[in-house]
């Protein structure tokens, strides 16, 4: 099983279930906001159901334990500071021609690693971009400290359960969950500048 399969069904073993009970459920939330006066429109709903898939899209893909996958040694991770992220990385001789093979290919896990580096930058960035673009959204009064305060409280509780689930446990990723959570704010309030009538779309509309 390669790791994009394995990540595809942890997102749907979690977001499947849920996502039926909250549609089974959405009859009985639209009686209540009738009673106090209010309806949701089709795009305040489908923005809920991205905002649940985005939530437990993040929680599977961090908080579901490796070993149910595959062979395991222990249950426990590895607690540190700071992640040794892979960098660029090569050891140039000053005789490149009896280790110019050894050096292309340094240079080139130098490159690979590099890679890596910017796809877990990135990739910690953007997977928090909902969390701080769809409550901004969808609930009045938003703003970029709410934001950055969901952020961190969530990456907090996802990077100290994993200890506990044989993952590493980084601050590094805090800080940069917490970052795009304020991104997504951002995202927000640049939409919202242009367009108005889009982002008024996603509230609770008076009857």
């Amino acid at each position: 099983m390669t790791t994009l399969q394995r990540y595809f069904m942890e997102i749907v073993a979690v977001c499947i279930p849920v996502i039926i009970v909250f549609l089974c459920f959405r009859p009985y939330r639209m009686k209540a906001l009738a009673a106090m006066k209010l309806k949701s429109t089709r795009q305040r709903e489908i923005a809920l159901i991205l905002f649940i898939i985005a939530i437990l899209g993040i929680l599977a893909l961090t908080l579901w334990p490796p070993y149910i996958w595959e062979d395991s040694s222990g249950m426990w991770g590895h607690l540190r500071i700071l992640i040794e992220r892979p960098t660029w990385k090569s050891n140039l001789s000053l005789i490149p021609f009896t280790v110019f093979k050894d050096y292309l290919e340094d240079l080139f896990k130098g490159l690979v690693f590099f890679i890596v580096t910017l796809i877990n930058f990135f990739g910690n960035l953007a997977i928090f971009i909902p969390i701080g673009l769809f409550p901004a959204l969808l609930f009045r009064e938003a703003t970029w400290k709410r934001s950055a305060i969901i952020g961190l409280g969530m990456s907090t509780f996802i990077e100290f359960a994993q200890y506990f689930i044989m993952r590493n446990t980084a601050i590094d990723d805090i800080i940069l969950n917490t970052a795009g959570t304020v991104c997504g704010y951002l995202i927000y309030q640049i939409m919202k500048k242009y367009y108005p009538k889009f982002t008024a779309g996603f509230l609770c509309q008076e009857v």
